[in-house]
């Protein structure tokens, strides 16, 4: 009898849990290939260890040899702290994730690492100890929301509050005039920066750039670089303003590294790396260039850049946390040159980067009278004039 197999998975919503301390849990409602249904908790730690563990037992599928043969799809990293907006934000990329995950082919989708991973757990049946004073607290995901990887608002829930750092004057009927100090809430997050946002009574898009989180100067939700990178192509020329900025044509391949909330993404073109409006970008093999096309013809100019704002006022005394161009080159070639993508180069005040530097190959005339010449060994009686009367007299003794 062959052994049974996911066929599908959804995610019905999250658990606030309060003991042993308070942490979430996502619920998946698992539909086996034997018609059974099971309804099992997973933190979501233990879900990017999974993920972890498949790309290692599936390196080409994961990209780790070519990353253009990669099909399993991506999983951002756990924050240190989860908090509910975050973990509620998280639903749509599981969703997304599972979908995936359950259409690669069967030797990935069907393997012993998967069908044990969404097996039934004792935990899963057995619900967890509750707190003396607090009751755990479900939040169901909606069916609207599940379809689909968009911040949508499917209910009455708390919205992000953002402070304006900046004045800034909108270019068109559809933003909204900031003032700086403005205590804006944030409804939708788009990933070309231009974020809609709520002042008051108004409504409309601001860019990502004017705004800061009043718990600290870093956005939490931001990923980590993905030096491994990811396909896209662009679909529109642009032409980099700032030094640290990629100019490239429409339809260009380039592998984004970082992808950040304020629209600009670090991208990689051959040894190059550079920030480059995300608005101009899409996946490789994917139809979305239709839809990132008239995009385009909604907005003609990328988001303001943090860089080119004047005057702003952060109300946090440290700065945000951004890595230079410099450290995203010599982090990419260090992981290029980790996976064979890239031959070692010789460094820049060696001899061989000197040689190809000046196009000789030869070696200098004067090589061989710098190597060192090996002195010859000294003759018996000059070893016994240099030693000394006791080791001349302990020579003599083992000579009889």
């Amino acid at each position: 009898m062959a052994d049974i197999y996911v066929r599908h998975v959804e995610i019905l919503g999250f658990e606030k849990r309060y003991y042993p301390s308070q942490h979430y849990v996502y619920m998946f409602l698992v539909k086996w290939s034997d018609q059974s249904e099971k309804l099992i908790y997973r933190r979501y730690p233990e879900i990017h260890t999974f993920h972890k563990s498949l790309k290692e037992m599936f390196p080409i599928e994961a990209g780790d040899i070519e990353a253009k043969d990669r099909i399993i799809p991506s999983l951002p990293a756990p924050k240190w702290l989860d908090s509910q907006k975050t973990t509620e934000t998280r639903q749509g990329t599981l969703a997304e994730y599972c979908r995936s995950l359950l259409n690669l082919p069967p030797k990935i989708s069907r393997c012993q690492l998967v069908r044990t991973f969404f097996k039934v757990r004792p935990e899963d049946e057995t619900p967890p100890a509750p707190h003396p004073f607090k009751r755990n607290e479900t939040y169901v995901m909606s069916r609207d929301r599940a379809r689909t990887t968009t911040s949508e608002i499917t209910g009455p829930i708390m919205l992000d509050s953002y402070r304006v750092i900046a004045d800034y004057s909108k270019s068109s009927k559809y933003e909204l005039n900031l003032k700086a100090g403005d205590l804006v809430e944030i409804v939708e997050k788009s990933p070309n920066g231009w974020w809609f946002c709520q002042c008051e009574t108004h409504r409309g898009w601001a860019p990502a750039a004017y705004l800061e989180p009043l718990d600290g100067p870093d956005e939490r939700e931001e990923p980590e670089p993905n030096y491994a990178g990811e396909l896209y192509k662009t679909t529109k020329a642009y032409k980099g303003v700032e030094d640290d900025e990629l100019a490239l044509e429409a339809g260009e391949t380039v592998e984004v590294i970082h992808k950040l909330l304020d629209g600009w993404w670090v991208v990689r073109n051959g040894e190059e790396t550079g920030y480059y409006p995300s608005m101009f970008l899409c996946r490789t093999g994917e139809k979305r260039e239709v839809e990132a096309e008239k995009d385009i013809v909604r907005r003609e100019t990328p988001p303001p850049r943090r860089s080119t704002i004047r005057n702003a006022q952060s109300i946090h005394a440290k700065g945000r946390q951004r890595i230079s161009q410099d450290t995203y080159r010599r982090q990419s070639r260090r992981f290029l040159q980790q996976r064979g993508r890239l031959p070692s180069q010789p460094r820049k005040n060696s001899r061989a980067a000197l040689v190809e530097k000046n196009g000789d190959t030869a070696p200098p005339k004067d090589e061989t009278k710098r190597t060192p010449v090996i002195p010859p060994r000294p003759s018996p009686e000059l070893i016994m004039e240099r030693c000394t009367e006791n080791t001349r007299k302990r020579i003599s003794i083992h000579a009889n």
